[in-house]
């Protein structure tokens, strides 16, 4: 049985590596306990769940009424024409569970708003539901319930040649935003005693020319440091920093003092460890700062008034709150982390060892704020595993929190001022105005829908009778947002029209690949999502995102 269950692990590592690679062990463990609930299963929808049952998902139902018709053999590839006739949420599903024998499907043959009205706890199971080609109205019910049952919402829409998206939960958490860029965290202005007391037992004269070229620069550079100070006389305090360039160019100076030098001629050697040391040595005055977004976290109230029902995030927030107030000295734990460098193996593995229990102990430490916050809750019982702790510290420089609006709060013409002008903003200039259009006018198409029972030009017959009506209706949209000083542009009137409100693959295919992005953002809590509507102009190929 235990070889068994070792092949499924390696099998499974080796079916997802290159995902893994992004998102690692635990993000793909949280994808594989994902149950997701799939509202239309059209292109847009089936693009979007196949891409995660491909990346691993546990299991997905799909909701769908309608039957596979000639008109889904040319936009859908997850039909065949075998099958006409038959249950469309019956046939994707089949194809979907070909393409990933370890993720479960199943589908009710129902349409998304009978199956809510009859039966509103059927989303309780799930993680997130996904809701595609559905109109405004629909979704401000399906929000609703959404919200109050806890689950997460993804809206996707694909309408001639533009896409809509946008999530909608109270708030998510993001434990590893992944920024594109990161700062190594040496904690060279502040070490910590063992680390000062590891650089200074080596004697740069004394060691072999072997051990000379293979001393890590994070140790070059505290000796360095060390020696500038004592250059500035005796009174200089042991914290002092290079301040100025010209500091900072002493300093360096210092730095290439300690190189060895050979021959008649004096020559420094070819030392890679000291020309590491001067391309890193703005270490040596570059203070560990706690970035802007963190700070906002620690100061949020959810921090601050805590109660027994307070989600873990949010204790492990007030806990570092702690800490950083306490034992951090203003500063966010220690990753434990180094990077790559030019050192003896021995050399390294000292040093990493040294780095990884101070982190260690900075975990401890909030660990410890942590048991006493639970304590003063009256929930000493409750436990947060310790694995977890230390995540959460070691990426505590990256966690961010998302907030979103509800799409009532958006659509509603209640303190719409703000937004409309936004809006009206957005349909000025000159980068967003198509896209602003855009987004106007697919709500114009809902509401024209809503009035005359189809969607403009869904009839060859009525595209032209149909722009003025929609322009109405776009304009009249306008002044209950409070952007009536906006402008709806007639070429995109006319181009909405002519869409019909086809649902073309070639829209649908990216429409699905960026909703299953945004779904894995949601699912794994790594990386940022967007929080706003993304509107996709496949005609220019851009893609807006407005807050409103």
């Amino acid at each position: 049985m235990s070889d068994q269950s070792g092949n499924a692990v390696d099998n499974k590592s080796k079916r997802y590596d290159r995902q893994i690679r992004i998102w690692g062990a635990e993000g793909q463990q949280r994808l594989e306990h994902a149950r997701i609930a799939l509202l239309n299963c059209s292109p847009t929808g089936s693009e979007t769940l196949k891409n995660l049952v491909l990346g691993g998902i546990a299991s997905f139902t799909i909701v769908d009424g309608n039957k596979v018709q000639p008109r889904d053999l040319g936009n859908n590839f997850l039909v065949d024409a075998a099958r006409l006739g038959h249950s469309r949420a019956q046939v994707v599903t089949d194809l979907l569970k070909e393409m990933n024998d370890l993720v479960s499907g199943s589908y009710v043959e129902d349409t998304p708003e009978e199956l809510l009205q009859n039966n509103p706890s059927f989303l309780e199971g799930f993680d997130l539901v996904i809701a595609t080609q559905m109109p405004e109205q629909q979704l401000l019910q399906l929000d609703e319930l959404c919200r109050a049952k806890g689950v997460k919402l993804l809206v996707v829409r694909s309408y001639g040649l533009m896409g809509y998206m946008r999530a909608s939960l109270p708030e998510h958490v993001v434990i590893e935003s992944k920024p594109d860029s990161k700062v190594d965290d040496l904690r060279l202005t502040c070490p910590w005693p063992a680390l000062l007391e590891y650089a200074y037992s080596f004697d740069l004269a004394a060691v072999d020319k072997h051990v000379h070229m293979h001393i890590p620069y994070v140790v070059l550079l505290l000796l360095a440091l060390h020696e500038w100070r004592a250059s500035l006389g005796p009174d200089t305090t042991p914290d002092r920093l290079p301040g100025n360039a010209a500091e900072r160019g002493a300093f360096k100076q210092v730095l290439q003092g300690m190189r060895r030098y050979q021959g008649e001629d004096g020559l420094p050697l070819e030392e890679e460890n000291f020309d590491e040391a001067l391309k890193s040595a703005f270490h040596a005055w570059t203070r560990p700062s706690t970035p802007s977004e963190v700070r906002v976290i620690l100061e949020d109230p959810k921090a601050q008034n805590l109660e027994p029902s307070t989600p873990d995030f949010w204790l492990l927030v007030a806990a570092l709150r702690k800490f950083v107030a306490s034992e951090g000295g203003g500063r966010l734990p220690l990753d434990g982390n180094i990077p790559d460098m030019h050192a003896t193996t021995d050399l390294y593995l000292q040093l990493q060892r040294l780095y990884r229990q101070q982190a260690d102990a900075d975990v401890a430490a909030v660990e410890g704020h942590l048991a006493a916050l639970l304590g003063a809750l009256g929930s000493p019982g409750r436990a947060i595993a310790s694995s977890g702790v230390r995540h959460f510290c070691r990426n505590a420089r990256n966690i961010r929190v998302v907030r979103y609006r509800t799409l009532a709060e958006e659509c509603s013409s209640d303190a719409a001022a703000a937004r409309g002008a936004s809006l009206a903003a957005a349909l000025s200039e000159e980068g967003s105005t198509a896209n602003a259009n855009l987004y106007l006018l697919l709500r114009a198409c809902d509401r024209f829908a809503a009035t005359h029972g189809r969607y403009p030009g869904a009839h060859d017959s009525t595209v032209e009778d149909d722009v003025p009506l929609l322009k109405q209706a776009a304009q009249q949209l306008l002044g209950e947002l409070g952007a009536s000083s906006g402008q709806v542009q007639d070429d995109y009137v006319a181009e909405m029209c002519r869409l019909g409100a086809a649902e073309l693959h070639v829209v649908a295919s990216v429409m699905g690949g960026m909703a299953a992005q945004e779904a894995i953002k949601l699912l794994t809590q790594q990386f940022v999502p967007f929080s706003g509507s993304l509107i996709y102009n496949a005609m220019a190929s851009t893609t807006s995102i407005f807050a409103l």
